[in-house]
Protein backbone atom coordinates (compact mmCIF):
# COMPACT_ATOMS: atom_id res chain seq x y z
CA UNK A 1 0.00 0.00 0.00
CA UNK A 2 2.91 2.47 0.96
CA UNK A 3 4.78 1.60 -2.21
CA UNK A 4 1.73 2.49 -4.22
CA UNK A 5 1.53 5.86 -2.45
CA UNK A 6 5.18 6.72 -3.19
CA UNK A 7 4.64 5.82 -6.82
CA UNK A 8 1.66 8.09 -6.88
CA UNK A 9 3.74 10.92 -5.27
CA UNK A 10 6.49 10.57 -7.89
CA UNK A 11 3.98 10.79 -10.65
CA UNK A 12 2.51 13.85 -9.06
CA UNK A 13 5.99 15.48 -8.80
CA UNK A 14 6.65 14.86 -12.45
CA UNK A 15 3.23 16.27 -13.24
CA UNK A 16 3.92 19.43 -11.26
CA UNK A 17 7.41 19.78 -12.76
CA UNK A 18 5.76 20.20 -16.09
CA UNK A 19 4.36 23.43 -14.81
CA UNK A 20 7.66 24.85 -13.48
CA UNK A 21 8.59 28.27 -14.83
CA UNK A 22 11.09 28.65 -17.55
CA UNK A 23 14.77 29.01 -16.54
CA UNK A 24 14.66 32.73 -16.75
CA UNK A 25 12.15 32.65 -13.84
CA UNK A 26 13.87 29.91 -11.88
CA UNK A 27 16.05 32.23 -9.81
CA UNK A 28 13.06 34.14 -8.43
CA UNK A 29 13.27 33.59 -4.62
CA UNK A 30 9.56 34.12 -4.09
CA UNK A 31 8.67 31.55 -6.64
CA UNK A 32 11.13 28.99 -5.19
CA UNK A 33 9.78 29.56 -1.73
CA UNK A 34 6.22 29.07 -2.97
CA UNK A 35 7.08 25.83 -4.69
CA UNK A 36 8.88 24.56 -1.58
CA UNK A 37 5.87 25.29 0.58
CA UNK A 38 3.63 23.48 -1.85
CA UNK A 39 5.90 20.44 -1.73
CA UNK A 40 5.77 20.45 2.07
CA UNK A 41 1.98 20.61 2.05
CA UNK A 42 1.91 17.78 -0.45
CA UNK A 43 4.26 15.64 1.67
CA UNK A 44 2.21 16.31 4.77
CA UNK A 45 -0.94 15.23 2.92
CA UNK A 46 0.72 12.09 1.69
CA UNK A 47 1.98 11.26 5.18
CA UNK A 48 -1.45 11.84 6.63
CA UNK A 49 -2.98 9.57 3.95
CA UNK A 50 -0.41 6.88 4.75
CA UNK A 51 -1.21 7.08 8.46
CA UNK A 52 -4.93 6.87 7.76
CA UNK A 53 -4.36 3.89 5.50
CA UNK A 54 -2.26 2.14 8.18
CA UNK A 55 -5.09 2.79 10.66
CA UNK A 56 -7.57 1.26 8.28
CA UNK A 57 -5.32 -1.75 7.80
CA UNK A 58 -4.92 -2.20 11.56
CA UNK A 59 -8.67 -1.88 12.10
CA UNK A 60 -9.33 -4.40 9.34
CA UNK A 61 -6.85 -6.83 10.82
CA UNK A 62 -8.49 -6.44 14.25
CA UNK A 63 -11.91 -6.93 12.68
CA UNK A 64 -10.74 -10.03 10.81
CA UNK A 65 -9.31 -11.44 14.07
CA UNK A 66 -12.57 -10.80 15.92
CA UNK A 67 -14.56 -12.41 13.09
CA UNK A 68 -12.28 -15.48 13.23
CA UNK A 69 -12.77 -15.73 17.00
CA UNK A 70 -16.54 -15.39 16.64
CA UNK A 71 -16.66 -17.99 13.86
CA UNK A 72 -14.68 -20.37 16.06
CA UNK A 73 -17.13 -19.83 18.90
CA UNK A 74 -20.07 -20.36 16.51
CA UNK A 75 -18.56 -23.63 15.32
CA UNK A 76 -18.13 -24.71 18.93
CA UNK A 77 -21.71 -23.74 19.76
CA UNK A 78 -22.94 -25.50 16.58
CA UNK A 79 -21.20 -28.71 17.63
CA UNK A 80 -22.67 -28.41 21.11
CA UNK A 81 -26.16 -27.71 19.75
CA UNK A 82 -25.87 -30.59 17.26
CA UNK A 83 -24.78 -32.93 20.02
CA UNK A 84 -27.66 -31.75 22.23
CA UNK A 85 -30.20 -32.18 19.37
CA UNK A 86 -28.89 -35.68 18.59
CA UNK A 87 -29.09 -36.59 22.27
CA UNK A 88 -32.65 -35.23 22.45
CA UNK A 89 -33.59 -37.23 19.32
CA UNK A 90 -32.25 -40.42 20.93
CA UNK A 91 -34.25 -39.72 24.10
CA UNK A 92 -37.41 -39.06 22.06
CA UNK A 93 -36.88 -42.29 20.09
CA UNK A 94 -36.35 -44.25 23.32
CA UNK A 95 -39.48 -42.70 24.82
CA UNK A 96 -41.48 -43.58 21.67
CA UNK A 97 -40.31 -47.19 21.88
CA UNK A 98 -41.39 -47.34 25.50
CA UNK A 99 -44.78 -45.82 24.60
CA UNK A 100 -45.19 -48.35 21.76
CA UNK A 101 -44.33 -51.20 24.12
CA UNK A 102 -46.81 -49.99 26.72
CA UNK A 103 -49.45 -49.65 23.99
CA UNK A 104 -48.66 -53.21 22.83
CA UNK A 105 -49.08 -54.52 26.36
CA UNK A 106 -52.35 -52.63 26.71
CA UNK A 107 -53.66 -53.96 23.40
CA UNK A 108 -52.52 -57.48 24.23
CA UNK A 109 -54.38 -57.33 27.55
CA UNK A 110 -57.41 -55.91 25.75
CA UNK A 111 -57.27 -58.66 23.10
CA UNK A 112 -57.01 -61.34 25.77
CA UNK A 113 -59.94 -59.81 27.63
CA UNK A 114 -61.90 -59.53 24.34
CA UNK A 115 -61.15 -63.14 23.39
CA UNK A 116 -62.15 -64.35 26.82
CA UNK A 117 -65.31 -62.24 26.67
CA UNK A 118 -66.10 -63.49 23.14
CA UNK A 119 -65.53 -67.10 24.18
CA UNK A 120 -67.75 -66.67 27.22
CA UNK A 121 -70.45 -65.05 25.09
CA UNK A 122 -70.15 -67.86 22.54
CA UNK A 123 -70.50 -70.54 25.24
CA UNK A 124 -73.50 -68.71 26.69
CA UNK A 125 -75.04 -68.30 23.24
CA UNK A 126 -74.55 -71.99 22.46
CA UNK A 127 -76.13 -72.94 25.77
CA UNK A 128 -79.11 -70.68 25.10
CA UNK A 129 -79.37 -72.05 21.55
CA UNK A 130 -79.36 -75.63 22.84
CA UNK A 131 -81.97 -74.76 25.43
CA UNK A 132 -84.12 -73.14 22.73
CA UNK A 133 -83.85 -76.21 20.49
CA UNK A 134 -84.70 -78.56 23.36
CA UNK A 135 -87.75 -76.46 24.13
CA UNK A 136 -88.70 -76.36 20.45
CA UNK A 137 -88.29 -80.12 20.06
CA UNK A 138 -89.81 -81.15 23.37
CA UNK A 139 -88.91 -84.83 23.77
CA UNK A 140 -91.90 -85.48 26.04
CA UNK A 141 -94.18 -85.15 22.99
CA UNK A 142 -92.26 -87.75 21.00
CA UNK A 143 -89.29 -89.96 21.85
CA UNK A 144 -89.36 -92.61 19.12
CA UNK A 145 -86.67 -93.48 16.58
CA UNK A 146 -87.03 -95.52 13.40
CA UNK A 147 -85.83 -99.14 13.50
CA UNK A 148 -87.30 -100.73 10.34
CA UNK A 149 -89.62 -100.31 7.35
CA UNK A 150 -91.84 -103.32 7.92
CA UNK A 151 -94.16 -103.72 4.94
CA UNK A 152 -95.43 -102.18 1.75
CA UNK A 153 -98.99 -101.71 0.55
CA UNK A 154 -99.92 -100.31 -2.87
CA UNK A 155 -103.30 -98.64 -2.39
CA UNK A 156 -103.73 -97.05 -5.83
CA UNK A 157 -102.06 -96.59 -9.20
CA UNK A 158 -102.29 -93.52 -11.42
CA UNK A 159 -100.76 -92.57 -14.75
CA UNK A 160 -98.52 -89.81 -13.38
CA UNK A 161 -94.94 -90.81 -12.52
CA UNK A 162 -94.66 -87.87 -10.09
CA UNK A 163 -97.05 -86.49 -7.52
CA UNK A 164 -98.03 -86.58 -3.85
CA UNK A 165 -100.88 -87.95 -1.76
CA UNK A 166 -101.63 -87.62 1.94
CA UNK A 167 -104.02 -87.30 4.81
CA UNK A 168 -104.28 -84.25 7.03
CA UNK A 169 -101.32 -84.74 9.36
CA UNK A 170 -102.74 -82.27 11.88
CA UNK A 171 -106.28 -83.51 12.41
CA UNK A 172 -108.31 -86.69 12.76
CA UNK A 173 -109.97 -86.17 9.38
CA UNK A 174 -110.24 -89.30 7.23
CA UNK A 175 -110.02 -87.31 3.99
CA UNK A 176 -107.34 -88.24 1.45
CA UNK A 177 -105.82 -85.72 -0.97
CA UNK A 178 -104.27 -86.49 -4.35
CA UNK A 179 -102.01 -84.01 -6.17
CA UNK A 180 -100.96 -85.53 -9.50
CA UNK A 181 -97.93 -84.22 -11.39
CA UNK A 182 -94.98 -82.06 -10.43
CA UNK A 183 -96.61 -78.86 -11.80
CA UNK A 184 -100.36 -78.56 -11.46
CA UNK A 185 -103.14 -76.68 -9.66
CA UNK A 186 -105.82 -79.40 -9.32
CA UNK A 187 -106.35 -81.14 -5.97
CA UNK A 188 -108.63 -84.19 -5.62
CA UNK A 189 -110.22 -84.63 -2.20
CA UNK A 190 -111.56 -88.14 -1.31
CA UNK A 191 -113.85 -88.81 1.64
CA UNK A 192 -111.63 -91.56 3.07
CA UNK A 193 -109.01 -94.15 2.15
CA UNK A 194 -111.63 -96.62 0.90
CA UNK A 195 -113.06 -94.02 -1.47
CA UNK A 196 -109.52 -93.24 -2.62
CA UNK A 197 -108.83 -96.89 -3.42
CA UNK A 198 -112.18 -97.62 -5.14
CA UNK A 199 -113.17 -95.25 -7.94
CA UNK A 200 -116.64 -96.77 -8.11
CA UNK A 201 -117.71 -95.42 -4.73
CA UNK A 202 -120.15 -92.55 -4.96
CA UNK A 203 -120.08 -89.66 -4.53
CA UNK A 204 -116.78 -89.18 -6.27
CA UNK A 205 -113.91 -86.98 -5.14
CA UNK A 206 -114.20 -83.23 -4.81
CA UNK A 207 -112.17 -81.25 -7.32
CA UNK A 208 -110.36 -78.15 -6.04
CA UNK A 209 -108.79 -75.68 -8.49
CA UNK A 210 -106.05 -73.68 -6.83
CA UNK A 211 -105.40 -70.06 -7.86
CA UNK A 212 -101.69 -70.92 -8.03
CA UNK A 213 -99.79 -73.98 -9.25
CA UNK A 214 -97.45 -76.05 -7.13
CA UNK A 215 -93.85 -76.98 -7.96
CA UNK A 216 -92.46 -80.47 -7.26
CA UNK A 217 -94.00 -83.12 -5.03
CA UNK A 218 -93.28 -81.72 -1.57
CA UNK A 219 -96.82 -80.63 -0.60
CA UNK A 220 -98.44 -81.36 2.78
CA UNK A 221 -101.90 -80.94 4.32
CA UNK A 222 -101.76 -79.78 7.94
CA UNK A 223 -104.66 -78.56 10.11
CA UNK A 224 -106.98 -78.12 7.09
CA UNK A 225 -104.41 -76.09 5.15
CA UNK A 226 -102.48 -77.11 2.05
CA UNK A 227 -98.86 -75.95 2.09
CA UNK A 228 -96.99 -75.98 -1.22
CA UNK A 229 -94.07 -74.43 -3.13
CA UNK A 230 -95.43 -71.80 -5.51
CA UNK A 231 -94.43 -72.56 -9.11
CA UNK A 232 -92.42 -69.81 -10.79
CA UNK A 233 -90.80 -68.68 -7.53
CA UNK A 234 -87.60 -69.92 -5.99
CA UNK A 235 -88.59 -69.95 -2.32
CA UNK A 236 -92.22 -68.91 -1.79
CA UNK A 237 -94.46 -71.17 0.31
CA UNK A 238 -98.25 -70.84 -0.06
CA UNK A 239 -100.70 -71.59 2.78
CA UNK A 240 -104.07 -72.46 1.19
CA UNK A 241 -107.30 -72.83 3.19
CA UNK A 242 -108.99 -76.00 1.86
CA UNK A 243 -112.33 -75.12 3.48
CA UNK A 244 -112.58 -71.48 2.37
CA UNK A 245 -110.73 -72.14 -0.90
CA UNK A 246 -108.54 -69.05 -0.43
CA UNK A 247 -104.86 -68.27 -0.06
CA UNK A 248 -104.49 -67.70 3.67
CA UNK A 249 -100.84 -66.61 3.78
CA UNK A 250 -97.47 -66.91 2.10
CA UNK A 251 -93.79 -66.78 3.12
CA UNK A 252 -90.26 -66.77 1.72
CA UNK A 253 -87.78 -69.34 2.95
CA UNK A 254 -84.39 -67.83 3.84
CA UNK A 255 -80.91 -68.47 2.45
CA UNK A 256 -80.54 -70.43 -0.74
CA UNK A 257 -83.91 -72.19 -0.56
CA UNK A 258 -85.18 -73.13 -4.01
CA UNK A 259 -81.80 -72.44 -5.61
CA UNK A 260 -81.45 -76.03 -6.86
CA UNK A 261 -83.28 -79.38 -6.71
CA UNK A 262 -82.78 -80.95 -3.30
CA UNK A 263 -82.80 -84.58 -4.50
CA UNK A 264 -80.72 -85.85 -7.40
CA UNK A 265 -83.37 -88.44 -8.31
CA UNK A 266 -86.36 -86.08 -7.97
CA UNK A 267 -85.31 -83.07 -10.02
CA UNK A 268 -88.70 -81.33 -9.97
CA UNK A 269 -88.68 -80.84 -6.17
CA UNK A 270 -86.88 -77.74 -4.95
CA UNK A 271 -88.60 -77.48 -1.54
CA UNK A 272 -89.92 -80.53 0.31
CA UNK A 273 -92.40 -79.78 3.10
CA UNK A 274 -92.91 -82.29 5.90
CA UNK A 275 -94.94 -82.79 9.09
CA UNK A 276 -94.11 -84.80 12.22
CA UNK A 277 -95.04 -84.76 15.90
CA UNK A 278 -93.34 -81.33 16.29
CA UNK A 279 -95.20 -79.64 13.44
CA UNK A 280 -94.29 -78.18 10.04
CA UNK A 281 -90.84 -78.43 8.43
CA UNK A 282 -89.14 -77.57 5.14
CA UNK A 283 -86.21 -79.41 3.57
CA UNK A 284 -84.37 -77.28 1.02
CA UNK A 285 -81.00 -76.29 -0.42
CA UNK A 286 -78.69 -73.92 1.40
CA UNK A 287 -76.81 -70.73 0.42
CA UNK A 288 -73.55 -72.51 -0.47
CA UNK A 289 -72.57 -74.88 -3.25
CA UNK A 290 -71.77 -77.89 -1.06
CA UNK A 291 -75.04 -79.64 -1.91
CA UNK A 292 -76.08 -80.19 1.72
CA UNK A 293 -79.72 -80.31 2.75
CA UNK A 294 -81.00 -77.55 5.01
CA UNK A 295 -83.72 -78.17 7.55
CA UNK A 296 -86.05 -75.35 8.64
CA UNK A 297 -88.73 -75.45 11.34
CA UNK A 298 -91.81 -73.34 10.45
CA UNK A 299 -94.53 -72.07 12.76
CA UNK A 300 -97.67 -73.02 10.77
CA UNK A 301 -99.92 -70.33 12.21
CA UNK A 302 -97.78 -67.31 11.37
CA UNK A 303 -95.40 -68.95 8.85
CA UNK A 304 -92.52 -67.62 10.94
CA UNK A 305 -89.09 -69.27 10.87
CA UNK A 306 -88.42 -70.96 14.22
CA UNK A 307 -84.97 -72.37 13.44
CA UNK A 308 -82.75 -73.62 10.59
CA UNK A 309 -80.02 -76.28 10.53
CA UNK A 310 -77.30 -77.08 8.01
CA UNK A 311 -77.35 -80.88 7.92
CA UNK A 312 -74.50 -83.19 6.82
CA UNK A 313 -76.87 -85.01 4.44
CA UNK A 314 -76.09 -84.47 0.76
CA UNK A 315 -78.45 -84.21 -2.19
CA UNK A 316 -76.29 -86.46 -4.38
CA UNK A 317 -78.01 -89.85 -4.95
CA UNK A 318 -80.91 -88.73 -2.70
CA UNK A 319 -84.50 -89.32 -3.79
CA UNK A 320 -86.67 -88.30 -0.81
CA UNK A 321 -86.69 -87.61 2.92
CA UNK A 322 -89.07 -87.40 5.88
CA UNK A 323 -89.10 -86.42 9.55
CA UNK A 324 -90.10 -88.58 12.49
CA UNK A 325 -90.01 -87.19 16.04
CA UNK A 326 -87.76 -84.30 15.00
CA UNK A 327 -85.21 -86.48 13.20
CA UNK A 328 -84.51 -86.18 9.47
CA UNK A 329 -84.18 -89.45 7.53
CA UNK A 330 -82.85 -89.17 3.96
CA UNK A 331 -83.46 -91.96 1.43
CA UNK A 332 -80.75 -92.73 -1.14
CA UNK A 333 -80.50 -95.02 -4.16
CA UNK A 334 -77.95 -95.76 -6.84
CA UNK A 335 -78.91 -94.43 -10.26
CA UNK A 336 -82.51 -93.89 -9.13
CA UNK A 337 -83.00 -97.65 -8.78
CA UNK A 338 -82.88 -100.00 -5.83
CA UNK A 339 -81.89 -100.69 -3.23
CA UNK A 340 -83.56 -97.73 -1.51
CA UNK A 341 -82.09 -97.18 1.92
CA UNK A 342 -81.64 -94.53 4.61
CA UNK A 343 -77.94 -93.71 4.87
CA UNK A 344 -78.05 -90.23 6.41
CA UNK A 345 -79.82 -89.30 9.64
CA UNK A 346 -79.78 -85.87 11.27
CA UNK A 347 -81.08 -85.15 14.77
CA UNK A 348 -80.85 -81.48 15.88
CA UNK A 349 -80.70 -82.69 19.50
CA UNK A 350 -77.92 -85.18 18.76
CA UNK A 351 -79.65 -88.14 20.45
CA UNK A 352 -80.11 -90.21 17.29
CA UNK A 353 -77.04 -91.04 15.20
CA UNK A 354 -76.49 -93.39 12.29
CA UNK A 355 -74.47 -95.76 14.48
CA UNK A 356 -77.50 -96.16 16.73
CA UNK A 357 -79.62 -97.46 13.84
CA UNK A 358 -79.74 -100.76 11.95
CA UNK A 359 -79.57 -100.87 8.15
CA UNK A 360 -82.81 -99.23 7.03
CA UNK A 361 -83.93 -100.63 3.66
CA UNK A 362 -87.17 -100.08 1.81
CA UNK A 363 -88.91 -103.01 0.14
CA UNK A 364 -87.52 -103.39 -3.35
CA UNK A 365 -88.95 -101.03 -5.96
CA UNK A 366 -87.73 -100.65 -9.58
CA UNK A 367 -87.69 -96.83 -9.55
CA UNK A 368 -86.99 -94.01 -7.10
CA UNK A 369 -89.70 -92.35 -5.00
CA UNK A 370 -90.90 -88.89 -5.97
CA UNK A 371 -92.16 -88.32 -2.40
CA UNK A 372 -92.09 -90.01 1.01
CA UNK A 373 -93.98 -88.27 3.84
CA UNK A 374 -94.58 -89.35 7.41
CA UNK A 375 -97.99 -88.98 9.05
CA UNK A 376 -97.71 -88.60 12.84
CA UNK A 377 -101.40 -89.52 13.27
CA UNK A 378 -101.24 -93.09 11.97
CA UNK A 379 -97.40 -93.48 12.23
CA UNK A 380 -97.07 -94.51 8.58
CA UNK A 381 -95.17 -93.36 5.49
CA UNK A 382 -97.11 -92.18 2.44
CA UNK A 383 -95.08 -92.56 -0.76
CA UNK A 384 -95.35 -92.07 -4.52
CA UNK A 385 -93.35 -94.44 -6.72
CA UNK A 386 -93.75 -94.55 -10.52
CA UNK A 387 -97.47 -93.71 -10.32
CA UNK A 388 -98.08 -96.06 -7.39
CA UNK A 389 -99.48 -94.64 -4.15
CA UNK A 390 -97.87 -96.68 -1.37
CA UNK A 391 -98.12 -96.98 2.42
CA UNK A 392 -95.11 -98.21 4.41
CA UNK A 393 -95.61 -99.45 7.96
CA UNK A 394 -92.84 -98.68 10.44
CA UNK A 395 -91.18 -100.19 13.48
CA UNK A 396 -89.85 -97.75 16.09
CA UNK A 397 -88.29 -97.78 19.55
CA UNK A 398 -87.54 -95.27 22.31
CA UNK A 399 -84.74 -92.78 21.77
CA UNK A 400 -81.72 -92.68 24.00
CA UNK A 401 -82.13 -90.18 26.86
CA UNK A 402 -80.66 -86.69 26.45
CA UNK A 403 -77.29 -86.17 28.07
Amino acid sequence: MVLALWRTSASLVLFLAAFLPSPQYAQDPAMVHYIYQRFQVLEQGLEKCAQTTRGYIQDFQEFSKNISIMLGKCQTYTSEYKSAVENLALRVERAQREIDYLQYLREADFCIESEEKTLAEKVLQEAEEEKKIRTLLNTTSCDNMLMAIKSLKIVKKTMDPDGSWMKDAGSNSAKVYLLAGSRNNTVWEFANLRAFMDDSIKPGPRKLILPLSWQGSGQVVYQSFLFFHNQGTSNEIIKYNLQKKTVEDRMLLPGGAGRAPIYQHSLSTYIDLAVDEHGLWAIHSGPGIQGHLFLTKIEPGTLGIEHSWDTPCRSQHAEASFLLCGVLYVVYSSGGQGPHRITCVYDPLGTVREEHLPNLFFPKRPRSHSMIHYNPRDKQLYAWNEGNQIIYKLQTKKKLPLE
